[in-house]
């Protein structure tokens, strides 16, 4: 299955557009993202199935028979506000009574409505690489339906696109189990989460939340590959890069729209243009666009020692992962690559492997993997063969030992 999945995964590299041109409305123009109903969203329950729609899936050039159904749900903010977002749930064609989901957690890193998952597997075009990307990602999640499982895609990053906010992506996330659970009239079913780079950034602060913001789920497993466990590092490591300094303005727009922070008193004239021309993209599209970028260009004078400007430096401490009360409870299978001996080029391996090491500490079994020679790009093609094995088995309830020792 392994050789499988990776050739596929070329595979999907090689092959085209697979948007539509009668495609979807884009979310930022479609009623079906926001919340109208009298009752107060304060009031209703995170998970709540507040809409619903059918809706033809695009793998590939062609439609597939496969089922797809849109669920709005409400569900919480990075400051703990009411918010709602979009989930997209896949069933295979003969639904077992209690059937397994799959939390897949996409990698679509998008500051522009045209990123969301929820619009890519509609047929919306993200343009580019990053649609090249959303083919990708087609790929592993017709593998996940292939295998009987049910496969649920939520919009992580919320209808704000606040990309990197931890706490909104892990909630968000949580959120669409319960309401893809709602849906299927299936609570109690047990759950897998799966993500790489931004998925994995969902499905870490997921599998710290759980047990206080959503007890009730049965979290199998959790594969989480490229991590970004500290955003100080990931700053400094990607800093002056050629490819990756592009994720330093991208990240900072996020979260101020996460935090809501006025950014814009903190740019210089020339990280105000990088900000606004990163706002209407995707972020595999913005990597290698401003080779050279550093923290200081894209900000003001007198903000340039950012570690000490509160504003910047709240939002960016509030990602550090392993910092939730409490620690996950499912097994976890995480990797990441190593292109240069410090890490995959954005992701600081010491990082990953000092998180494993804290997990293991609380008890946690966990799986790390360390992909020698791999930058952050084909580190996917060696996390990703081994996320649908690792989920099978806990499914299975194959018991799992990790590496801890």
């Amino acid at each position: 299955m392994r050789l499988v999945l990776a050739l596929a995964l070329a595979t999907a590299v090689m092959a085209g557009p697979s948007a539509h041109a009668d495609g979807p409305q884009r979310p930022d123009k479609d009623s079906f993202y926001s919340y109208n109903g009298s009752k107060p969203l304060a009031d209703i329950a995170p998970g709540a199935v507040l809409k619903k729609r059918a809706t033809t899936m695009y793998f590939g050039p062609m439609a597939t028979p496969v089922t797809g159904e849109q669920l709005l749900y409400r569900t919480t903010g990075q400051l703990g506000q009411p918010t709602v977002t979009v989930t997209t749930v896949l069933a295979p064609a003969h639904l077992p009574v209690t059937p397994d989901i799959v939390g897949y957690l996409s990698f679509y890193d998008g500051l522009d409505p045209k990123c969301d998952p929820s619009y890519t597997l509609a047929g919306g075009d993200a343009g580019g690489a990053a649609q090249q990307e959303a083919e990708e990602e087609e790929l592993l999640i017709n593998w996940y339906l292939s295998q009987g499982f049910v496969v649920t895609v939520p919009d992580v990053e919320g209808t704000g696109l606040d990309w990197m906010a931890g706490r909104e992506a892990g909630y968000n996330s949580l959120d669409g189990i319960r309401a893809t659970e709602s849906f299927l009239e299936a609570k109690g079913a047990k759950v897998g989460l799966s993500g790489y780079s931004g998925g994995a950034l969902a499905g870490d602060w997921a599998s710290e939340l759980a047990p206080t913001y959503a007890p009730e789920l049965d979290i199998v497993g959790v594969a989480i590959g490229g991590v970004p466990v500290n955003d100080f590092h990931l700053f400094d490591y990607a800093n002056g890069t050629s490819e990756y300094a592009a994720a330093i303005p991208a990240m900072l727009l996020g979260l101020s729209r996460a935090y809501h922070v006025d950014l814009s008193r903190y740019l210089s004239s020339y990280g105000a243009k990088v900000v606004r021309a990163e706002s209407t993209g995707c972020m595999p599209d913005l990597f290698g666009r401003w080779p050279g970028l550093t923290v200081t260009k894209v900000l003001k004078p007198q903000y340039r020692d950012w570690k000490h400007v509160p504003a910047l430096a709240r939002m960016l401490r509030g990602q550090t992962m392993g910092t939730a009360p409490g620690h996950p409870s499912a097994p976890i299978y995480m990797g990441v690559g190593n292109s240069d001996g410090k890490g995959d080029g954005v992701m600081r391996a010491s990082d990953v492997k000092a998180l494993a090491d804290e997990y293991c500490r609380q008890g946690v079994p966990v799986e790390f993997e360390e992909y020698q020679g791999a930058s952050h790009t084909t580190a996917g093609a060696f996390f990703e063969p081994k996320t649908g094995p690792f989920l099978q088995e806990r499914f299975a309830g194959v018991p799992f030992t990790g590496n801890c020792n």
